[in-house]
């Protein structure tokens, strides 16, 4: 079959079946084209809730999908690719956390949406990238915990100096492995291009740049600015999202290794054996778990997230 012939498949199927279709920004081309919403992982989820259709297909990493099923309970959440993990989700589990909080008495543990839905269970309130620094700002305690990723509680931390922010050894190894010297490269090779990074990315790299932001932040800043020219400091899909819709721009990646495998585990065919339902994996989570998880996302809705 050509890639043409599947999407059309998957259409067919997904319109019989009743299925929604949610692609992360980070995926393939492809995979993007057939997807009914794209978008970055809680914007999905919130998307999954409203959703007339009873069985929902992430195209993304096991959070994701867990985050669609804790807003959804009642929905038949598919995980396209059973081996799509995240690295920084499972950095830390449950027993940590509740080992930290004993040790940390009044503090409020934040958590940053890219987390597993069993540490969601014993964190207080949940972040995106995107509204980080809102959420933690409105937090009426002082003192707050901030897991997993150091480099987004980083930020956060500097630009709320007010807190007091603890940090911890985490994230993601694919945004924190980009380098300062990577960083001042690009600018020389493309000087007059603005440079645009995810919070992720590691002080160093997010000093040197014009916005720091969320993928849906940096994708809006680069549509809608009268700048032509942009290096992407994040995952090397958005740069070829962005070039797509911006045909008139260029847009350069800020490092050749800025690549999620995980991300990239998930293909077209994945998605079509999904649909006919040979495919992925149905994410099942207990009562508990998603009622203790809620509470932490709720948190955050009622904070302006």
């Amino acid at each position: 079959m050509t890639i043409k012939e599947v999407q059309d498949e998957i259409l067919r199927l997904k319109k019989e079946k009743d299925i929604c279709i949610l692609a992360h920004s980070y995926q393939a081309r492809e995979i993007i084209e057939i997807a009914d919403y794209t978008g970055d992982s809680y914007a999905l989820s919130k998307i999954a809730a409203k959703a007339p259709n009873k069985t929902v297909i992430m195209c993304g990493v096991r959070f994701m999908a867990e985050t669609c099923k804790i807003l959804s309970p009642e929905k038949t959440v598919i995980l396209s690719s059973p081996t799509a993990g995240c690295p920084m989700a499972e950095q830390m589990d449950k027993e940590f956390i509740l080992d930290l909080k004993k040790k940390h008495p009044g503090y409020t543990v934040v958590a940053y949406v890219n987390t597993t839905a069993a540490l969601k269970t014993v964190c207080d309130v949940c972040v995106t990238s995107s509204s980080a620094l809102e959420i933690v700002s409105k937090i009426e305690s002082k003192d707050i915990i901030f897991v997993p990723d150091i480099n987004l509680g980083t930020y956060v931390k500097e630009n709320l100096p007010e807190k007091n922010v603890l940090l911890l050894q985490g994230g993601c190894p694919v945004h924190a492995a980009v380098t300062a010297e990577e960083a001042a490269e690009a600018r020389r090779l493309h000087p007059d291009a603005e440079l645009l990074v995810h919070p992720e990315c590691i002080p160093a790299v997010a000093k040197q740049a014009d916005y720091i932001g969320s993928t849906s932040g940096i994708m809006d800043y680069a549509v809608r600015s009268d700048r032509k020219e942009f290096i992407i400091g994040t995952e090397n899909s958005i740069a070829e999202h962005l070039q797509y819709m911006c045909p008139e721009k260029r847009f350069y990646p800020l490092s050749k290794g800025f690549i999620c495998k995980d991300m990239k585990a998930t293909t077209l065919m994945d998605v079509l054996d999904c649909c006919k339902g040979t495919g992925g994996e149905e994410i099942i989570l207990d009562e508990e778990t998603i009622r203790d998880a809620r509470k932490c996302i709720d948190a955050m809705i009622s904070l302006g997230g």
